[in-house]
């Protein structure tokens, strides 16, 4: 199941996030490798979670590495180590929908806001790098955690991307 997607106005947030790069077919693994990694740093150092984790797209490039962090939002930034590092959300007008059911259904949860946003004339802050489009801020953040829910049919994800003049 896929909510209506709608704009909404959202504040900066801290993070603290491992950034690699992987391919499509790592991220089952890579994802929840790092998130939990970060969980356990910010345990050992007493740094209490501000949300969900969240993974961030910064370059996606389907047919070899997709440049991306997985983090999990901080009230306060703190300094990193090397391998876990502090990152901001930026503020400003994200496109946002809610994805119900397993991870495999988020390729057409994303197609969706895209074709959404076209239809409706927004465009998003993409910067060039090179070759590369770089997102200002294509973030899914993973509010039910399936240790706890393991019908993945109840799992939600929220997809929110930075709109370009936000």
């Amino acid at each position: 199941m896929i909510t209506t997607p709608r704009l909404e106005q959202r504040a900066e947030q801290h993070y603290m996030g491992i950034r690699t790069r992987a391919a499509m077919s790592q991220l089952s693994t890579v994802i929840p490798q790092s998130i939990g990694e970060v969980f356990a740093w910010l345990g050992q150092r007493g740094v209490e979670p501000a949300g969900p984790p969240l993974v961030r797209y910064y370059v996606i490039d389907m047919e070899a590495e997709l440049d991306i962090e997985m983090g999990v939002r901080v009230v306060h930034a703190v300094s990193g180590d090397g391998r876990v590092q502090p990152g901001v959300i930026p503020a400003g007008r994200y496109a946002t929908l809610i994805h119900t059911g397993p991870y495999d259904g988020l390729m057409a949860a994303t197609a969706n806001l895209l074709t959404w946003a076209q239809a409706n004339d927004i465009t998003w802050q993409i910067s060039k790098a090179g070759q590369d489009e770089v997102w200002g801020a294509r973030i899914e953040f993973y509010p039910t955690d399936p240790q706890a829910e393991p019908d993945p049919q109840k799992w939600e994800t929220e997809l929110a991307f930075l709109t370009r003049g936000s």
